[in-house]
C-alpha cells in the first residue's frame, strides 16, 4: 500500500509570518527563536527548524471533524517555510528519532484504532494500518509531547 505524508498547507499560516510579537499576541500566537536542533518542528516543512530560525508556535486544531474525536493542540510553524511538504513512500525527517503515534480514522472522522512506532519500525506500522479497508486516514503525532506531526494518505 502506498502512502502520503503531508505538512499542514503553507497558505494557512503565511498571513502571520512577519507579524509583530504584539500583533501575533492579539491572535494567541507566541514566537520562538529555534536554539538548538532537533526540538522546533515545523508542521509545514516536516523538517526540524535550524537554530536560528524564526517559528511561530500555536494552538492548530489538527482534526476539525463533528465527531468526538475533534482534536486541537500547540504546533510550530517555521516562518522560514517557503513549500508545504509532500512526500510519498517516504518519512519526513522530523519524524527521524522521535516516538510517533498513529491514529487510525475511518471516513467519518471516527478513531478505529492506533499504533506506536519509531524509525524503521514506522514505514511498516503505516503499511499496516492501510491494509484495514475501513482506514481512511491517519494522523500521526509525536508521541511524548502529543502534537500533531502529520496527516497520513494513501497514494
Amino acid at each position: 500500500m502506498s502512502y502520503v505524508v503531508s505538512g499542514l498547507p503553507l497558505e494557512t499560516f503565511r498571513p502571520l509570518f512577519g507579524l509583530t510579537d504584539a500583533e501575533l499576541a492579539e491572535r494567541g500566537v507566541v514566537r520562538r527563536i529555534a536554539d538548538a536542533k532537533p526540538g522546533y518542528p515545523c508542521r509545514i516543512t516536516l523538517a526540524d527548524a535550524e537554530p536560528g530560525d524564526s517559528l511561530l508556535l500555536m494552538n492548530f486544531e489538527s482534526h476539525s471533524v463533528e465527531t468526538p474525536y475533534r482534536s486541537a493542540y500547540a504546533i510550530f510553524v517555521n516562518e522560514t517555510a517557503r513549500a508545504t511538504s509532500r512526500l510519498v513512500d517516504e518519512l519526513p525527517p522530523v519524524f527521524n528519532g522521535r516516538p510517533i503515534a498513529l491514529r487510525i480514522f475511518d471516513a467519518d472522522g471516527m478513531l478505529i484504532g492506533a499504533d506506536l512506532a519509531r524509525d524503521e519500525a514506522l514505514d511498516p506500522a503505516i503499511r499496516r494500518a492501510f491494509d484495514n479497508p475501513a482506514a481512511a486516514y491517519l494522523h500521526a503525532h509525536n508521541a511524548a509531547h502529543g502534537c500533531f506531526a502529520a496527516r497520513i494518505d494513501r497514494s
